[in-house]
């Protein structure tokens, strides 16, 4: 049984509100006690970000996270655009020890070549399987992870989970990172993804699922409107 949830959430400053909002989801929910690490690349003095394909701060740095709980135990990661609607810790009980990490297995081709910030929205296998990792992080195989050798692996190999066998990644229910825009509307969805952009970017105040969102960021507002 665990006594604490281990999550590590992507931050960019360009877009903090969505961490914040994130986070007050996660602790609205949670059964456990949060420990929560923002994985803010300017508090990560043990780790050189030398990638220059980043359309966020934390494309990278997310493989960090079993290197980060002492390849010990069980962490999630999970991008920070996103509202939990589910205690984690229903997430955690679906870990899997003879798996190394756990994921949903998205299979789909995006509806818009540009997402948020102006950043370009590729096609690429495993799109999205990164984005919300349950992580075993005492696999043998994640000893590899070091900040120096993540810092010298390309995208590719790092977001499709290259150190490790197919059969090594096991799956989660699609509820646990369901796509808003990109999925039809599931406002019922443990785990909703603002992946195109989340409604705090005008472009998406009024898009798929954004109530859900916006409702969550007034609370962090002390229940007022932010405008």
């Amino acid at each position: 049984m665990l006594k604490k949830a281990k999550v590590f959430v992507g931050y960019d400053p360009r877009e903090s509100v969505v961490y914040h909002t994130f986070i007050q989801s996660l602790i609205e929910k949670s059964s456990l006690p949060l420990e929560i690490t923002p994985l803010a690349v300017s508090t990560l003095s043990f780790y050189n970000e030398t990638h220059d394909d980043k359309g966020n701060d934390f494309v990278y740095s997310r493989f960090l996270t079993p290197f980060m709980s002492n390849f010990e135990g069980w962490s999630i990661y999970a991008d920070g655009d996103m509202i939990c609607q589910a205690d984690i810790n229903e997430l955690l009980m679906l870990r899997d020890e003879s798996k190394a990490l756990q994921v949903v297995k998205h299979d789909y081709q995006t509806k818009s070549s540009s997402k948020y910030l102006n950043n370009k929205n590729e096609n690429y296998p495993r799109k999205n399987w990164s984005s919300v990792i349950l992580w075993n992080c005492g696999h043998p195989k994640h000893k590899i992870l070091t900040p120096d050798f993540i810092s010298t692996q390309t995208g590719k190999f790092l977001h499709r989970f290259s150190w490790l066998s197919d059969g090594d990644i096991g799956e989660l229910p699609i509820e646990w990172n369901w796509l808003a825009i990109e999925y039809p509307d599931n406002p019922l969805a443990k785990l909703i993804h603002y992946t195109l952009g989340a409604p705090c970017f005008k472009e998406y105040r009024n898009s798929s699922l954004a109530e859900n969102w916006l409702n969550m960021q007034k609370k962090i507002y002390g229940g007022m409107d932010p405008d």
